[in-house]
């Protein structure tokens, strides 16, 4: 098992068939940059277009049609001492009442004080003059390519993952993926610092990153992205409206129960209705992200 350091020089704003950039063996561990959401570098340099410039794709030895791609987030380390996030509250998220209050979108700038372990407003505004909430890293767009051909804007998300801004997918989280072509073509990018659930302002803290992961092939098929940190499991479905993407969560953790754990129906019915937990990813892009969680304490594999 071997750890590549790539350092790319082109960026994708598609998640599609593409030449590889890197061919990587099953149990490897890659550490690579990425660049924020408008395709600012670690130098604050433009070297890239919007929205969410994404670095791969990454060719993964083994992996077939019909696989799962297992993606280990390592490490999320920022490479810059800035990010940006913008203002105010996303039309998605406010009562139509609302709209005529808003203020004009404007882009704020955040220090980023890795030492420290916080984010902090370059220049505060009143009330939040001492607001300093801890660094969260998170991968905000990832996945492989979907089915069919397609080649989707890195805006949006779907059964391959995307841009899901789940703030789950950072340090210690396994992501899985439904692989539809040879060698699955992972791309990942769009770092963020720090962000609230749903990402209700249009943006994380964007930021460009370091990145380690380590993937593993796993000979099982699923339909829509899961995920596993050390104390619970998820799936995620990315859809719009947001009743539908809790559908597609709600059915693929279903599965898994039955899969892993050998839950009939009625079985993970009474679990699921006891102790699950829906997290809001992204209500701000053209499809919604909804996770559905369970605790692994309530779990024992077959």
């Amino acid at each position: 098992m071997a750890t590549h350091r790539f350092r790319p020089t082109r960026y994708h704003n598609v998640i599609g068939t593409a030449e590889p950039c890197l061919r990587i063996a099953d149990g490897d561990t890659l550490i690579t940059d990425t660049i924020d959401a408008s395709g600012l570098d670690a130098r604050e340099i433009a070297v890239a277009n919007r929205p969410n410039p994404m670095t791969g794709p990454f060719f993964i030895e083994g992996a077939e049609a019909g696989d799962t791609l297992a993606v280990r987030i390592d490490r999320l380390t920022p490479s810059r001492a800035t990010g940006w996030t913008y203002s105010p509250l996303a039309t998605t998220v406010l009562e139509p009442a609302a709209m005529a209050e808003r203020v004009p979108q404007q882009r704020v700038v955040w220090d980023i004080d890795t030492k420290a372990g916080f984010v902090k407003l370059q220049e505060p505004v009143k009330g939040l003059e001492v607001f300093a909430p801890a660094i969260e890293p998170m991968i905000g767009c990832f996945g492989v390519v979907p089915a069919g051909g397609q080649a989707l804007s890195t805006a949006t998300s779907a059964q391959n993952g995307g841009n899901m801004d789940y703030r789950l997918f950072g340090p210690g989280t396994t992501a899985w993926f439904p692989v539809s072509v040879p060698g699955a073509l992972f791309y990942l990018g769009d770092g963020h610092a720090c962000q609230g659930d749903g990402e209700i302002v249009g943006t994380g803290i964007e930021t460009s990153f370091e990145m380690e992961v380590t993937f593993h092939v796993l000979k099982r098929k699923i339909t829509w992205p899961r995920g596993e940190t050390a104390e619970d499991i998820f799936t995620i479905g990315n859809a719009r409206p947001l009743d539908q993407a809790l559908q597609h969560a709600t059915t693929e953790m279903s599965r898994w129960l039955g899969e892993d754990y050998g839950l009939d129906v009625r079985a993970a019915s009474h679990l699921m209705g006891q102790v699950v937990r829906y997290d809001i990813g992204n209500v701000f892009n053209p499809a919604f992200t909804v996770a559905c969680r369970i605790a692994k304490k309530w779990l024992t594999k077959r």
